[in-house]
């Protein structure tokens, strides 16, 4: 029976090891590399849709993350509990404002301009017609909620 069991528990952690939850990537910028150019950020996200490039949104401290969002790809009405500034960095990106999901709605940013998440804001964003990337900075941690209302 001992043996079983030994059996089932190196099964369990040779599965956990090889197939278990992947540890996010270390930041692209840190004490030791100073700078980021666009094109090494850009390469960083390969099939991912989120880099980190300071910090980490998940523990204390400022962050700063890039997120891109594929044509046609919006988020759905949530909040935040901290503020978060963003940038677009590539494309023209869209926001909406409340707890219902209204894309015709939304309001265009363009590239290089600015807007403000303050803790607290119902919101949804995204892309419409182009890949959009923006960065978002804020101190972590960050927790994200769902406040969609069904029409």
């Amino acid at each position: 029976m001992n043996t079983r069991l030994f059996v089932f528990v190196a099964a369990l952690m040779l599965t956990a090891s090889i197939g278990g939850a992947q540890q996010p990537a270390p930041a692209l910028v840190d004490a030791s590399r100073l700078r980021l150019q666009p094109e090494a950020a850009e390469a960083a996200f390969g099939k991912d849709v989120q880099v980190i490039v300071f910090g980490d949104p998940a523990k204390p401290g400022l962050y700063a993350i890039r997120r891109k969002f594929t044509p046609g790809e919006m988020s759905r009405p949530h909040v935040h509990d901290k503020d978060r500034l963003v940038t677009v960095i590539k494309g023209t990106w869209y926001t909406g404002e409340g707890d219902v999901f209204e894309p015709a709605k939304t309001t265009p940013v363009k590239t290089g301009g600015f807007m403000l998440h303050p803790a607290g804001f119902h919101h949804y964003d995204g892309a419409k017609d182009e890949e959009v990337i923006v960065q978002i900075i804020g101190m972590g941690p960050v927790q994200t909620t769902s406040t969609e209302l069904k029409r």
